[in-house]
């Protein structure tokens, strides 16, 4: 009988799926618990490809309101620089105290950790509980894992108090040949997208969707002007199309030219290069150092598009969040969702509070967030930031290119699909929309990407 990783590769229905064994074991991207101290008392670079591992791990019971994924593609997120650095936190306390709670979360303490918040795959069984979805269907993983009989999350998922980033605080994340995901966190996949660039789709694209465009975040509007930090990493290549897509305009603020030539292809009206200007930096450490930083970004604004910005998208934290508050309008609003350069933030209050500006936190979306933004691709408003590839055997790699900010885009991770362009099941919709626009961003891979 074939396996069920090659029934899956080769593409076989329902039935022969249902029918063959599901593995003892699979390959994952993983941390050791005995790494744990690896980066104690270093004060320089933590290498994350020396405590993330790729070998087999054991294959976890599932629950009923669970369906097990066969992932086809994944990609890289900054948590999983996070998980792999242990900082700010090591991560192997999340699922301690996951584990605590009992049940089926006691699963998820165990002496490794699989990463990953991003997946596309083939489901290959489904619990008990689960009445939505069914062996052989096409799906995509939001990367929070709500408690559904909550009362808080009839009105928001986001709001749950048990609300846990799926493949950072839970274990057996979508950087693997399988993966465990409750059923509420299921989302169709977009039909004429491969399984590398919809796996690109969920963490960003939902979070820069919520922060931009939903009633939870800062309701942009036709005409705002949107300065966005990092407009052509993962989250800011979103950024700038949902921008564009509402009629705002889109201010992208880049750390070389080539990142510029990527603001400027993904529709930017205004970019700046931090290389030209140097903004950031230092002032993470004297609010007055973002004040005047933010004076000179400021004028360099106005002259490009005559307003200050109405909505600043702000991910990068301790060095630009400073600046971002003092940026915005009189009546703006700074929304963020977090903070690769430190979680400590320092700025002068009195240009929040005599200003009458918002500062509005957001993490992830909610189901109904992310099954909007995944329309959003079918209909061809949003276009995959895919870029770099990366085999899961390098998937430390993969993650250092992330580390280091050397990246464009979204950096992917093929995990059982053999080969890019694969999982394409509505080939006319995508020559619709065409060929060009889909792939836009794989002009901008690193060089050191080798799956493609």
């Amino acid at each position: 009988m074939m396996s069920l990783s090659d029934a899956v590769r080769a593409g076989a229905g329902p039935q022969e799926l249902a029918a063959a064994e599901v593995p003892a074991e699979f390959l994952a991207a993983h941390l050791r618990i005995e790494d744990e101290k690896t980066f104690e008392g270093i004060e320089g670079d933590r290498d994350v490809r020396k405590t993330l591992h790729v070998g087999t791990v054991p294959m976890p019971e599932l629950a009923p309101d669970e369906v097990l994924i066969a992932v086809m593609a994944s990609s890289i997120n900054y948590n999983t620089v996070w998980s792999a650095t242990f900082e700010p936190l090591s991560t192997f306390g999340f699922l301690q105290a996951y584990g605590r709670q009992g049940g089926w979360a006691k699963r998820h303490d165990q002496p490794f950790h699989v990463l990953g918040s991003d997946a596309a795959g083939v489901i290959v069984r489904v619990g008990s509980g689960v009445r939505r979805w069914r062996v052989g269907d096409h799906a995509l993983v939001n990367a929070a894992c709500v408690e559904d009989q909550e009362a808080s999350v009839q009105a928001d998922g986001m709001l749950s108090e048990n609300q846990l980033a799926w493949g950072f605080e839970t274990n057996y994340g979508g950087l693997a040949h399988y993966t465990i995901a409750r059923a509420s966190q299921l989302i169709p996949k977009p039909a004429h997208l491969s399984w590398e660039e919809a796996a690109s789709v969920p963490a960003c694209a939902g979070t820069a969707y919520r922060m931009l465009v939903s009633d939870r975040g800062a309701r942009m509007k036709q005409g705002d002007v949107v300065l966005i930090w990092g407009a052509s990493g993962g989250l800011g290549a979103y950024a700038v199309q949902l921008v564009k897509n509402g009629g705002g305009i889109a201010v992208g603020v880049v750390g070389s030219e080539e990142k510029a030539r990527a603001a400027r292809a993904l529709g930017c009206d205004l970019v700046i290069n931090r290389e030209e200007h140097d903004f950031g930096g230092d002032a993470d450490d004297e609010p007055e150092v973002a004040v005047a930083q933010g004076k000179r970004l400021g004028r360099l604004i106005r002259d490009g598009v005559g307003e200050d910005p109405h909505i600043v998208f702000d991910h990068v934290g301790k060095s630009t969040f400073g600046i971002s508050v003092f940026l915005a309008r009189r009546g703006g609003t700074v929304v963020t969702c977090g903070s690769s350069s430190g979680y400590q933030h320092r700025f002068d209050n009195r240009y929040l509070w005599m200003r009458l500006k918002r500062i509005i936190g957001s993490h992830v979306a909610n189901l109904q967030e992310q099954v909007d933004t995944a329309r959003l691709f079918e209909q061809g408003s949003l276009a995959p930031a895919l870029t770099s590839l990366f085999p899961l055997e390098e998937a430390g790699a993969a993650t250092r290119l992330v580390q280091l900010n050397q990246h464009i885009g979204k950096v992917g991770v093929l995990c059982l699909a053999e080969r890019p362009g694969l999982g394409v099941t509505d080939p006319e919709r995508r020559a619709r929309i065409g060929e060009d626009r889909l792939t836009l961003m794989r002009a901008y891979a690193h060089d050191s990407a080798r799956a493609a």
